[in-house]
């Protein structure tokens, strides 16, 4: 039900007080164990729900992704672990598990947004990350294209990938080590850039403090 048609049906009277009351108590959000699965969340911010994985257990997953199965409604749960996720693909039909961003998927989300976003990473060892951020947009409807490996090391590779990256609507560049590639990829292309920092490097990246430093600086 709906609160329209709770509304409507307190009008025609064919819905009682206590039985308002209860809708309402729980209105917006389904408890599935002790967890409060917030269905309203795409009516106020555009963006359903996504299920923070990391520390939830393995019962506990299942536990919600069976929810969101026998519903029939698009799930995306973010940083599962491998461990967590193959058993949970095993046993539920048209469930996807994305090893190289640790996401566990079904379906696309019911309200795709439009444009395009290109994911950079500098090294092959930020790809982890970078692929997180693919796989997520992809959930979502976006169109991603991915150039990885084209750090500041080898700056023929970024240029190599020009009109790909000219393409797209948006920039996600991801970089570790020193973080210099978003200030180079902003140098270069006209696109808003979203400057991800990684804790891969060594030396005095103090990992990954260097590379947020440089790119809040950059």
């Amino acid at each position: 039900m709906t609160l329209d048609e709770l509304l409507t049906g307190m009008e025609q009277g064919s819905v009682t007080r206590g039985r308002a009351e209860e809708f309402l108590r729980g209105w917006g959000f389904v408890e599935v164990g002790y967890h409060r699965i917030d269905l309203h969340r795409e009516t106020r911010s555009a963006l359903p729900e996504v299920v923070f994985g990391l520390p939830k257990t393995a019962d506990q997953l299942d536990e919600i992704v069976g929810w969101f199965v026998s519903r029939e409604l698009p799930l995306l749960a973010t940083k599962v672990d491998p461990s967590k996720a193959e058993p949970i693909v095993r046993k539920y039909a048209g469930v996807e598990y994305r090893a190289s961003g640790a996401l566990l998927m079904r379906g696309r989300s019911r309200r795709p947004s439009a444009g395009s976003v290109g994911v950079l990473t500098a090294g092959s060892s930020d790809v982890p990350v970078a692929e997180e951020a693919a796989g997520t947009l992809e959930f979502f409807g976006l169109e991603v294209a991915r150039s990885y490996d084209c750090g500041v090391a080898g700056l023929h590779r970024l240029l190599a990938r020009g009109e790909t990256i000219s393409a797209a609507d948006v920039l996600i560049v991801v970089a570790g080590m020193e973080g210099a590639l978003p200030s180079v990829v902003g140098g270069l292309f006209r696109q808003p850039i979203v400057a991800v920092p990684t804790s891969v490097g060594y030396g005095a990246s103090f990992e990954g403090l260097a590379a947020l430093l440089a790119m809040m600086n950059a």
